[in-house]
């Protein structure tokens, strides 16, 4: 059986195509399913009309969150209450194309764990958007190891592949760079992005830089050690300037003023500044994952068996 998952947050608009488009296409390819929306704590209508698809087709099922907690801990909790031989995490809005699914399950059938989405292009999208997203992947790749700039979460995962990621626990997770990480036989399809055709993307400046701050702590340590890296480089420029004032004091032709004194404390200031921002950052990721707070609280369902 496969798992279709569908976080969700705002989506009354989109809830209901979502799930007639998903519903027809498994049905003509004859593909065993169950469909799981996930409600990340939406201020309108959407798990309304989640319900609503649920009382018409009985492979539909939603869960509730008490609030908003994101959309990492909503594609968690998708797949906490996957209970397919395999999954797709695929959005609301429909910019992920539905027939791709049924080609990401044949390349399942053939043996493959885990099957990543790559956009062959990303819509259209505001300059600077795209310019920041662009960059923040890039990025990432460095940390990874892994061509992350064309990846998104639109993707198949097998059961074992499920297993290995409901397993951890770490609270703050990276979704689209765990499938990596977690390894097993993978493979590609290519998609062109697709126009939204109701409401308005949830993602703006503010939360995109969040994400990708909260993600870059939570997946790798290489800010920490680009401190390191800096420190030295700074250190052996202050070596050279102390030199060069040392040699010109000798010579009589030191400069006065306080210029460069100021510019240099400025610098080493700055960069005190910037590193201990870095290091609080990991600091405060270490105190939310000692405390142990569940990923997300469900407080509603569709399946009152549960």
């Amino acid at each position: 059986m496969l798992s279709v998952i569908i976080p969700s947050y705002n989506e009354e608009q989109n809830i209901e195509k979502a799930a007639n488009e998903t519903v027809k296409l498994l049905e003509k390819e004859k593909i065993e399913y169950e469909i799981i929306f996930v409600d990340d704590g939406s201020s309108d209508r959407t798990y309304e009309k989640i319900c609503a698809c649920a009382e018409k087709n009985s492979r539909i099922k939603g869960v509730g969150f008490s609030r908003n907690f994101g959309k990492e801990a909503a594609m968690c909790a998708g797949l906490d209450e996957a209970e397919g031989d395999c999954a797709v995490i695929t959005d609301c809005d429909l910019q992920f194309p539905v027939e791709k699914i049924a080609e990401m399950y044949s390349l399942w059938l053939d043996g493959y764990e885990v099957v990543e989405g790559i956009k062959e292009s990303r819509g259209k999208e505001p300059f600077f958007y795209r310019l920041f997203a662009k960059s923040f992947y890039k990025l990432m790749s460095g940390f990874v190891g892994v061509d992350m700039q064309s990846t998104s979460d639109f993707k198949l995962i097998d059961r074992k592949v499920i297993d290995a990621l409901t397993a951890l626990p770490e609270r703050n997770t990276f979704f689209r760079a765990l499938s990596f990480w977690a390894g097993f036989k993978s493979t590609q399809v290519t998609f062109e992005v697709r126009e939204r055709e109701n409401g308005k993307s949830k993602w703006n400046y503010k939360s995109l830089i969040k994400y990708a701050v909260t993600n870059i702590i939570s997946f790798t340590t290489a800010p920490l050690q680009l401190i390191t890296v800096f420190g030295g480089i700074l250190l052996l420029f202050m070596a050279g300037m102390s030199v060069q004032t040392l040699i010109r004091f000798l010579l009589g032709s030191a400069a006065e003023g306080f210029t460069t004194v100021i510019l240099l404390l400025l610098l080493i200031g700055g960069s005190i500044m910037m590193a201990l921002g870095i290091i609080g950052g990991y600091i405060a990721a270490i105190y939310k994952e000692v405390k142990g707070r569940p990923r997300y609280i469900v407080s509603k369902r569709t399946d009152a068996k549960k």
